[in-house]
């Protein structure tokens, strides 16, 4: 087994455990549901929620760590004032504002 694929299947096991109680494919998550996660693995979560949204190849995906610490805050914050919207559309407008803020930060430099 590749080193690649090892990781990956680790990364996606270890939310998976974290949220052993959901059942539920994480597309059909709740904010709730997000919340619930230890918040040590709400970052393993993004990630993998993240890659899956970009077509789900790991060969194709990539991790914005720099990215992943901003919008974790962000997704946290707005699940926690709206538990029962969908934790797949927060995250996605999430991204958006944090891609948002760092083209805007990129044309200033």
């Amino acid at each position: 087994m590749k080193p690649l694929h090892l990781a990956l299947m680790l990364a996606i096991a270890v939310p998976a455990a974290a949220a052993a109680d959901t059942k539920k494919p994480i597309a059909k998550w709740t904010c709730e549901d997000f919340v619930g996660v230890d918040d040590t693995f709400k970052p393993k979560v993004v990630y993998w929620a993240t890659a899956h949204a970009k077509g789900g190849k790991p060969e194709t995906a990539t991790i914005d760590i720099q990215g992943i610490e901003k919008v974790v805050p962000f997704i946290t914050e707005d699940c926690q004032r709206a538990p029962q919207e969908s934790f797949w559309q927060k995250l996605k407008a999430d991204w958006k504002k944090v891609e948002d803020e760092m083209k805007r930060i990129d044309k200033k430099i």
